[in-house]
C-alpha cells in the first residue's frame, strides 16, 4: 500500500512539475524581452521555472520507478532530493529592443512617464525626443515637446507592476501548493518496505539456515528508512 501511494504521489508531483513547466514557458513568451531590463545578473524567474519542472519531472519519474521497483537507493536519493528542495528554496542593441517591445505592448512610455525620456542621454542625443515605440501611431505623432502629441502617457512601471499583480494570485497558489507536496514527499519515501529476501538468504550465504531465520526473510516485513533494511540483513545473515 505505502508503495501504491508513493507511486500516485510521484505522478501528482510530476504532474506538478510538468505545471511548472508550463508555467516557465508562458513566462519566457510573455515576459521574455521584458527581462533583458533587469539590472541582475542571476538567472530569470522563467529559466528557473524551467529548469525547476524539468528536474521534478525527471525526479518524480524515478521515485515512481523507485517504489515500482522497491529499489531502495532510488528511493532514498528521492526522498534527499525533496528535503533539499524544500530547504533551498544583454547587449546595449538587446536592452533597447526591450525598452520598444515593452513600450508597444503595454501602451506606456517612459518609467513614470514619457518625460523620462526628455533628461535621458539618449533624449539629449536625440534634441529632446522619445523613442518612436512611445508613439500611439506612426502617423501625426509628436516625439518632441512642446506638443507630444499621439503619445502614450502612462509609464510602464505602473503597467509592468498591474501585469504581474493580476498572475500572482495564480503563481503564488502553484508555489504554495509544489510546497505542500514536498513536505508530504520528503517523509514517504522512508515508508516502502524493504524487499524481502528469497529463501537462500543473503547473497554470498551458503549452507542450509535454520528454519527461524528462513520465515524471518521470507515474511517480515520492515517498514522504515534504508538503515533499517541493512540492520535487517544483519540479522538474517
Amino acid at each position: 500500500w505505502a508503495a501504491l501511494s508513493l507511486m500516485a504521489f510521484s505522478l501528482v508531483f510530476w504532474a506538478a512539475g510538468l505545471t511548472m513547466l508550463i508555467v516557465g514557458l508562458w513566462a519566457k513568451v510573455s515576459l521574455g524581452s521584458y527581462l533583458a531590463l533587469s539590472a541582475s545578473d542571476c538567472p530569470s524567474a522563467p529559466a528557473i521555472l524551467l529548469a525547476t519542472g524539468a528536474a521534478v519531472i525527471i525526479w518524480g519519474f524515478l521515485g515512481c520507478f523507485g517504489a515500482a521497483t522497491e529499489h531502495r537507493g532510488l528511493l532514498r536519493a528521492y526522498g534527499a532530493f525533496l528535503t533539499a528542495v524544500l530547504a533551498a528554496g544583454l547587449t546595449d542593441e538587446g536592452t533597447a529592443d526591450a525598452l520598444d517591445a515593452l513600450q508597444r505592448t503595454l501602451s506606456c512610455c517612459g518609467v513614470e512617464s514619457y518625460r523620462d525620456w526628455l533628461a535621458s542621454p539618449w533624449g539629449l542625443q536625440q534634441n529632446g525626443s522619445v523613442p518612436l515605440s512611445c508613439c500611439r501611431a506612426r502617423r501625426g505623432c509628436q516625439r518632441r515637446p512642446p506638443g507630444a502629441r499621439g503619445l502614450h502617457r502612462d509609464g510602464c512601471f505602473g503597467k509592468v507592476s498591474a501585469f504581474v499583480s493580476s498572475n500572482m494570485f495564480y503563481l503564488a497558489t502553484a508555489a504554495l501548493g509544489l510546497a505542500l507536496l514536498q513536505l508530504v514527499g520528503a517523509s514517504w519515501p522512508g515508508r516502502v518496505p524493504c524487499r524481502a529476501a528469497g529463501p537462500h538468504g543473503p547473497p554470498g550465504a551458503s549452507g542450509p539456515l535454520p528454519q527461524r531465520v528462513v520465515a524471518a526473510w521470507t515474511d517480515i516485513t520492515l517498514w522504515g528508512s534504508g538503515d533499517a533494511c541493512v540492520k535487517a540483513d544483519r540479522f538474517s545473515g
